[in-house]
């Protein structure tokens, strides 16, 4: 890294190396948790991207992390290790872009997808208010903030006390959990349904449904789009490693 080179400018060569470069190969005999959670390679402390020591809130995501890296084969392809990826995003951005991380969750909510309805046909209107009404309720309910429901796609403003809302919710949580928030935010178009996962207030598949409805119904409408349907697969790994970070955390 360059003397003039921002942690986030350093993240992003990172990753663009990690796509560009062929997979490096397996050097190490063996993956296991050491002292404090860590993560060790034969021995050897596993560090982050931008050299934190890999410390995990307890020894079962610990071991999620070492069977990761345990189960590579011949090379190291970290799009086989979603666990791995966001505990390196939690150390390493979490706490140091707090800020930016929250913006980008409290914009979310400010267009959310939930509040954005069909005008028609019927059956999707009908979809919409039985996957979504449960999200606005779940707002009002649980973090004390309205959000208004419209017809079309122009911007409808929320109330600043709502957006507020999500804001302390969302920095209330532990760099993991906001992690796995701001990434499902991201994956599902959602802050009010990923807040609601990460609370437990739902499932993930009861996410993963409503935020394809409109998805879903356009397949039922007009068959299956199969590049659209590899995007979503693909969407789906990254779900299901949030999800399971998690579920690894526990309560």
């Amino acid at each position: 890294m360059t003397e003039d080179e921002s942690p986030e400018v350093r993240l992003q060569r990172l990753a663009k190396d990690r796509y560009e470069r062929p997979l490096p190969k397996r050097f190490y005999k063996e993956a296991s948790v050491g002292d404090e959670n860590s993560v060790l390679l034969d021995g050897r402390p596993l560090r982050t991207p931008m050299k934190a020591p890999l410390r995990l809130p307890n020894r079962a995501l610990a071991e999620a992390v070492a069977a990761e890296w345990e189960a590579q084969q011949g090379v190291i392809n970290p799009g086989l290790m979603p666990v791995t990826k966001y505990a390196n995003t939690a150390i390493d951005r979490a706490v140091s872009e707090l800020e930016k991380v929250l913006e980008e969750i409290v914009s979310y909510a400010g267009t959310d997808l939930v509040c954005y309805r069909a005008e028609r046909p019927e059956t999707l209107v009908r979809l919409q208010a039985q996957h979504w009404d449960p999200v606005i309720t779940f707002a009002r309910d649980s973090l004390a903030a309205t959000f208004t429901a419209t017809t079309g796609l122009s911007h409808v403003p929320q109330p600043g006390e709502s957006l507020d809302a999500v804001a302390a919710e969302a920095g209330a949580v532990d760099p993991f959990r906001l992690t796995i928030l701001y990434n499902l935010t991201t994956l599902t178009g959602s802050a009010l349904l990923s807040l609601m996962l990460v609370r437990g207030e739902t499932t993930a598949e009861k996410v993963w449904a409503a935020a394809h409805v409109d998805e879903d119904f356009q397949s039922m409408e007009w068959g299956v789009d199969h590049e659209a349907l590899a995007r979503r697969e693909a969407r789906r790994g990254d779900f299901d490693g949030l999800v399971r970070l998690l579920e690894l955390l526990g309560n």
